[in-house]
């Protein structure tokens, strides 16, 4: 099916039409850091205070989902580039945040993890990881919002250092379950959410952080899904790429 441009419609519209009228009185969803709140399902909840993942949602577009015509890896870069500079790849970068009782490989400039242990956010389960050609695949990186999704929510439209930075950001990169991210694939969040159901308001707010800093938009059916998973915690901040930075070592 082709490309359904729906320019003038917000996640605002989208997020009323699925929950339903609005009460009298009832301010809907909105990005203004007012903490106006509506009715869902009958409960009055906040819409989104300034700095909110939902505030956030709200300012994001909708459009219909373009064609994958023309995705290749390639587009974004060579995987797991050096773009901070500071001697280690991205995947070693993340794998160093986002594991404890590390062992690195001497000679690497404290850059390459040799084994650790990760507390997995999409299963919640303890992962230990050892470097070898059969088991580094039990930790994978996952890029949050898919490359091929973004490329086919604006991602198209970026530049090619647009698109290799966001291959490489910290605050679109995750270490997780192998096996989970590999069922993940590229869905988004109208098709996939983490099974661990306390993690789905950060990977919530962390989708919609990637999507506003590079300008992305999200369909009708996921900005749906985005707005039913923060309206069970609407006061989720969103994640600055501040809170994720890589290279600061173990």
């Amino acid at each position: 099916m082709g490309w359904v441009p729906m320019s003038m419609v917000s996640v605002a519209a989208i997020l009323v039409a699925w929950f339903g009228a609005s009460v009298t009185g009832v301010t809907p969803w909105s990005s203004d850091g007012t903490g106006a709140s509506k009715s869902v399902a009958g409960q009055s909840i906040s819409s989104g205070e300034a700095g909110s993942a939902l505030a956030a949602l709200a300012t994001l577009a909708v459009k219909g989902r373009a064609p994958r015509t023309g995705y290749d890896r390639a587009l974004f870069g060579p995987a797991w580039a050096d773009v901070d500079r500071n001697g280690c790849d991205t995947r070693n970068d993340v794998l160093r945040r986002d594991l404890t009782a590390q062992v690195l490989r001497a000679g690497t400039h404290g850059c390459v993890l040799l084994s650790g242990s990760l507390i997995d956010p999409y299963t919640a389960a303890t992962i230990g990881f050892t470097r070898g050609p059969s088991t580094s695949a039990s930790v994978q990186i996952d890029h949050v919002v898919a490359l091929s999704d973004a490329w086919q929510k604006g991602g198209q439209q970026l530049s090619a250092d647009s698109r290799r930075a966001f291959a490489n950001d910290s605050l679109n990169l995750l270490a997780v379950d192998g096996l989970t991210n590999q069922g993940k694939g590229d869905g988004d969040a109208a098709t996939w959410l983490p099974p661990s159901k306390a993690y789905r308001c950060p990977y919530a707010a962390r989708q919609i952080a990637v999507k506003v800093k590079y300008g992305l938009w999200v369909t009708s059916a996921e900005g749906a899904a985005l707005g039913r998973i923060l309206a069970t915690c609407p006061t989720q901040p969103l994640p600055t790429a501040a809170a994720f930075v890589l290279g600061a070592g173990p």
